[in-house]
């Protein structure tokens, strides 16, 4: 495959019969795995109150996978930010960052993240919030920069990192690829949870982007639901399973090969400098495989197990 960057996705799934603890014990060995893969990235997802799902504070998951890993970048994705006051969600990013520096990814999103009271336990009227996305975006860019003030005041998230985290934002609309060019963020489509295609957004995000500290050219990631399956009888099996998954047309089955040509059209289409992949198969073992697959025989980001320090 054309040279392209690839990174994971992890939702942190609670698949029949495991317990929350070995769910996150999958998680952090599938961080693990792929950073020795080579994958440029490893981020964690933020629900509520969402049974099947163990990821409800990205930000302590990260904690200890930045502890366990030794360079690959790891980050949210996302951080709801509706449901938090945006120098919160700064001085957290900002002592991970100090932990791991040069490694972390702040990316934020707009969605609720679980039901309507989960939302109302944990911020009170989010419609409300989700109002204010624009200008809390605005205050968590300037805060990443030390560039925040209170009444003429200036205001730091402490400590300050050596290097600010990244700043991304999510989603599958106009309105979050509207405040990633604003903000001279990156953008991250969500082409798993999309109904429709996101080219126009995403030319969209190209052409409004304005240069920032956070980056100096736009930057599009692809979040793409991918199973890379050992046969054609495995991915034509796993296709069936499921086809009453939610946006189950959206996800890219088969084998290497075939695999590699759906996902070089959708870099052509969207014209992405990276591929996030989500591989949502209630079977770790399974997911693990689809993952080491992908890096060795479609993206070719070549084994870098050797490089792998042991972790303190």
């Amino acid at each position: 495959m054309e040279s392209i960057r690839a990174s994971v996705l992890d939702l942190s799934p609670i698949y029949q019969g495991v317990d929350p603890r070995a769910a996150l014990q999958q998680s952090v060995l599938l961080a693990q795995t792929a950073e020795a893969l080579g994958y440029t990235r490893y981020w964690v997802s933020e629900h509520h109150d969402m049974p099947r799902l163990a990821s409800s504070a990205p930000e302590v998951l990260l904690a200890h996978i930045g502890a366990v890993t030794n360079h690959i970048r790891i980050g949210s994705g996302a951080v709801l930010l509706p449901n938090y006051r945006p120098y919160k969600v700064g001085e957290v990013f900002a002592l991970l960052a100090t932990l791991y520096p040069e490694r972390i990814d702040l990316g934020v999103g707009r969605a609720p993240g679980g039901s309507a009271h989960a939302s109302l336990a944990i911020s009170g009227n989010f419609l409300e919030q989700v109002g204010r996305m624009g200008e809390a975006v605005k205050d968590l860019s300037a805060i990443l920069l030390n560039e925040y003030q209170v009444e003429g005041e200036p205001v730091i998230a402490r400590p300050v990192p050596p290097v600010p985290p990244q700043l991304w934002l999510l989603g599958t609309k106009q309105k979050s690829a509207q405040y990633a060019a604003e903000n001279g963020a990156g953008y991250v489509f969500g082409h798993f949870m999309s109904e429709q295609s996101g080219e126009d957004i995403v030319a969209s995000y190209r052409e409004h982007f304005q240069p920032s500290r956070h980056f100096a050219q736009p930057q599009v990631i692809v979040a793409v639901s991918v199973y890379c399956a050992q046969s054609e009888e495995e991915a034509a099996q796993v296709a069936s399973e499921r086809q009453a998954a939610p946006f189950a047309g959206r996800m890219v089955i088969g084998t290497a090969e075939q695999v590699q040509e759906q996902l070089q059209a959708l870099v052509r289409s969207y014209e992405a400098d990276e591929i996030m992949v989500i591989t949502d198969i209630p079977d770790y073992e399974k997911r693990l495989r689809s993952y080491q697959r992908l890096a060795e025989d479609v993206f070719l980001l070549g084994n870098r197990m050797e490089n792998q320090t042991s972790s303190p």
